[in-house]
């Protein structure tokens, strides 16, 4: 098994995307791995001619990746848009991999993202020393996509400046990337597309100027329709998990997971599964990914300070710290749904003690 603690898509699922290009008929677009069908069908999964198993990296409305990836084909970028944890940075990412068989060239967008860190920057021993040259030229990951023809990844672009995000305009509509100091630009070749991810939720982010929006088809990713889709979600992340940490615990028993799912989506949407019973909504986003996490830390817990098999007390902690983000506000939201909803479900007495305990 590799020692890597996180592999990237392409090599993740090295096997499914060499086998979808054994079984692809379909016309592939300049520089695509494969074809825009067998891109949706390495995402949403399904089974080939020959029989094998292409698992899925996205579980939701196959439209949505229909929409994604016809805009690849396009001389339009693709903005992945929705709540915190609605797997669009997983989305982008399988997208590239599908794509262009490369999901390494990405720029995370932070507050401190620079003007150099999307166009190019310089190697300034070697300015000092040659002045401008090629030599001393530092491409960013938008650079060498644009001259691979391959897609480059924009994680939270609201995070960036507004300033700097408006040095892609010339770069989405023109396609080339000027560099005056040399006398030169950068002109992409085909293949080359932007998928940028962001969200409205967080702190800290900033609008989308009206000129970048207009350069961006935007696909809306929503938070998992039913229980049991979001269920599915969760129980296969974290078997991947479970892989590569070589945990020494039993796979979660899919009540457990069906509980957590549960409390997130009723404290999600303020109101109890059954619609009887209205609740307060707490700050946090309590998203699909958040409950991955809280299963995946249960089930440590579980691996090497319980005996192996997942229990509401392995739990119990992670749930109060994804829900208590206002040590305040959501202290007291969650505790009245402790005691109105938890308390009074008899097949869930043991997961009211052991959050009471804490």
């Amino acid at each position: 098994m590799s020692q890597l603690l996180r592999q990237h898509a392409e090599q993740l699922f090295a096997h499914e995307l060499e086998e979808l290009k054994k079984q692809d008929t379909d016309k592939r677009p300049a520089n695509w791995v494969l074809s825009p069908q067998s891109v949706v069908t390495y995402l949403i999964g399904g089974k080939l001619k020959n029989g094998f198993e292409v698992s899925p990296k996205y579980i939701g409305n196959r439209r949505l990746m229909e929409i994604a990836v016809a805009t690849l084909t396009t001389d339009r970028a693709l903005l992945l848009y929705g709540l915190p944890g609605t797997a669009k940075s997983w989305v982008s990412e399988h997208l590239a991999a599908g794509v262009s068989g490369d999901s390494t060239l990405i720029i995370q967008g932070t507050a401190g993202t620079s003007e150099e860190s999307v166009r190019y920057g310089w190697n300034y021993a070697r300015l000092i020393a040659e002045g401008p040259s090629a030599g001393a030229l530092v491409e960013t990951p938008v650079m060498r996509a644009m001259k691979d023809g391959k897609i480059v990844r924009l994680e939270e672009l609201t995070r960036i400046g507004a300033d700097v995000q408006d040095t892609l305009i010339t770069i989405l509509s023109e396609k080339t990337l000027p560099v005056p100091e040399l006398n030169m630009e950068v002109q992409a070749i085909k293949g080359f597309n932007v998928i940028a991810t962001a969200n409205n939720r967080d702190k800290g982010v900033n609008e989308l100027s009206s000129a970048l929006k207009r350069r961006f088809n935007t696909v809306i990713l929503p938070l998992p329709d039913s229980i049991e889709e979001e269920i599915d979600i969760v129980r296969r992340r974290v078997e991947s998990f479970e892989k590569v940490m070589e945990l020494p615990a039993e796979p979660p028993a899919l009540q457990e997971i069906r509980r957590i799912v549960t409390i997130f989506r009723e404290l999600r949407s303020g109101v109890t599964l059954d619609g009887k019973t209205k609740i307060k909504i707490p700050t946090g986003t309590l998203s699909t990914a958040e409950a991955i996490s809280v299963v995946n830390s249960g089930l440590s817990m579980a691996a090497y300070f319980g005996d192996g098999q997942l229990k509401a007390a392995d739990v119990a902690a992670s749930i109060i710290g994804s829900v208590i983000k206002d040590p305040v506000q959501d202290k007291l939201v969650w505790q009245e749904y402790l005691e109105t909803v938890v308390k009074t479900r008899s097949d869930w007495s043991d997961i009211y003690r052991a959050c009471r305990d804490l």
